[in-house]
């Protein structure tokens, strides 16, 4: 491991993250180096020149560390060391040198929540049983009744069932997630510092920043007696009264981070996955912290021009509060593709997601045209607005959900936990096709981890490359644009509230202009630079974004 703090090879700029592209890479779906169906370190090293020209400016690696999957990697063995079947330290040293060579930062996941159940740490913490100091680092407690054989409280995991795990000498741990991914106590001081180490391990490799799994959860009021479920504020909004999520006590972990994180030339950066309510947001994204925090709410909202307007300005606004920028993302590892989203009924996104997968993509039914083509030009949109954005594997190739995916083939903890009534996330990290010949796409020279559905052959990234109509080539073109017009993180509108039209722009004359309404709108003159879909004329259809200088 090098021992010294290297200064990045991409470029020393400490302000970097403010407007930056970032590309999420989900390894065992994105490509197979060593042929066994599952993606890996060298797979993505080997699509860097892919990554580069698309234009990102870093790309995050999901979880690669070793793990039994009981949650898509995020149950972590061991955070300082790759997975024996993504690779080796060195494969991800090449890996880190390959995107730097090519001007794109890393950015690995971090999961501070809980780790997995082989943990060196947990095995300990059983083998030592109750009382021990081994089990202060994670949350155990004796059980209710007169016998300890219920839970110690009726609270439920995020992943469906209770959140309470017993274990063969009568005592139960906190699980908020998986039952193999028992939380930590972050009120132990061994927690706290093995994270610290962590973070400079990989700051030591190179890598340029973390984004941090759950990021809210961390810190509990584990005061007894617990309170029941019925009793506990909904989420969101908690606004930090919940015992469990969005704790205050949490922006003191990350005070302690930021002070590592500043130990480097540039500083390391970081951006917290907090799903808490946007008047929350502030503190993990103050300078003191973790610096940003990705905001969900656009990912959450239906396809309408108020709602997305209200998330700007008010997303906007809480983020000059902390001098940090804004975090956007329309779809990731956890959600259904926002080209599928946008071609169901609008409302609620969770609930008709859910109901959507549950019967495997029948009902309602997906339009997928119109789903596409708003997923393209929220895109545009998104990519218009001043702040960070954060794009997912595959929709630059305008990968719709694979909703309809065998239940043999599930991997979710969710199937199970919820007695197969929630099908999950799968349908998202099916591995991406890079070529039109089945039967993996060019994936690799296996069979993938997760059936891949014939459809892929058409939207395969050697298909579209070159097509001047592809939705790969509007990203890149996109992202040459944005990194050409790109100015201060000023923004001014020039549609009113309530309009079905979204118009805005940026310094130095470059404009957005948004059609969310049913029928064309006359342009603003100038010279349009790239549509998201045909014009008619001087006329923005429907469901169609432009970037215009004026």
């Amino acid at each position: 491991m090098p021992s010294s703090r290297p200064v990045s090879p991409a470029a020393p700029d400490a302000d970097w993250w403010r407007q930056a592209v970032v590309y999420q890479v989900y390894p065992r779906s994105f490509a197979d180096a060593s042929g066994d169906g599952i993606g890996d370190v060298r797979g993505i090293t080997s699509r860097a020149d892919y990554l580069a020209s698309l234009g990102v400016d870093a790309v995050w690696v999901s979880p690669f560390y070793p793990s039994a999957l009981a949650d898509g990697g995020y149950d972590v063995d061991d955070y300082r060391d790759v997975d024996p079947v993504l690779g080796t330290l060195e494969d991800f040293d090449e890996l880190v040198a390959a995107l730097h060579s090519r001007g794109a930062r890393v950015i690995v996941d971090i999961v501070p929540n809980h780790s997995s159940d082989r943990h060196a740490w947990f095995r300990q913490a059983l083998a030592a049983g109750p009382g021990s100091p081994e089990r202060e680092r994670y949350v155990f407690r004796d059980g209710a009744g007169p016998d300890g054989s219920e839970p110690p409280s009726d609270w439920e995991s995020v992943f469906g069932g209770p959140a309470w795990e017993r274990v063969p000498d009568g005592q139960w741990f906190l699980h908020m997630f998986a039952p193999e991914q028992p939380d930590f106590n972050w009120d132990h001081p061994d927690v706290r510092e093995d994270f610290l180490r962590t973070l400079r391990f990989w700051s030591d490799r190179g890598v340029d920043g973390f984004r941090v799994d759950v990021a809210h959860s961390l810190v509990k009021d584990l005061t007894e007696p617990f309170a029941p479920t019925a009793e506990l504020p909904p989420l969101p909004p908690a606004l930090g009264r919940h015992p469990l999520w969005d704790q205050d006590g949490v922006h003191e972990v990350y005070a302690e981070w930021r002070r590592v994180l500043d130990e480097y030339d540039p500083p390391r950066t970081a951006v917290a996955e907090a799903w808490v309510h946007r008047s929350r947001l502030a503190p993990y994204a103050h300078p003191s912290g973790l610096g940003q925090a990705f905001t969900f709410d656009l990912l959450d909202a239906p396809w309408d021009p108020a709602a997305f307007r209200e998330i700007v300005a008010d997303v906007l606004d809480a983020h000059h509060e902390t001098g940090s920028s804004s975090t956007w993302v329309l779809s990731n590892h956890d959600v259904v593709r926002h080209a599928s989203r946008y071609g169901l009924p609008q409302g609620d996104r969770a609930e008709i997601s859910e109901a959507w997968l549950g019967t495997d993509g029948r009902d309602p039914v997906l339009d997928r045209e119109a789903g596409l083509r708003r997923a393209r030009a929220a895109t545009l949109f998104m990519l218009a607005l001043p702040g960070s954005a954060y794009l997912y594997q595959g929709e630059e190739l305008g990968l719709h959900e694979v909703p309809d995916l065998p239940a043999e083939a599930l991997q979710d903890p969710t199937w199970e936990r919820s007695g197969h009534t929630v099908k999950g996330r799968d349908g998202c990290r099916v591995p991406i096709p890079w070529t039109s010949e089945p039967p993996s796409y060019g994936f690799g020279d296996a069979p993938p981890h997760l059936p891949q559905p014939d459809w892929f052959g058409e939207v395969a990234a050697s298909v579209q490359d070159g097509d001047p109509a592809s939705t790969l080539t509007l990203y890149r073109e996109a992202l040459r644009l944005r990194r050409a017009l790109q100015g201060d993180e000023r923004l001014t509108w020039h549609s009113e509230p309530g309009a079905p039209v979204l118009d805005l722009e940026r310094p130095g004359g470059w404009r957005c202009v948004t059609n969310m309404g049913g029928t064309s709108v006359d342009l603003p003159a100038g010279e349009v630079l790239l549509a998201s879909g045909p014009l008619d004329g001087g006329r923005l259809p429907a469901d169609t974004s432009a970037w215009l200088r004026v």
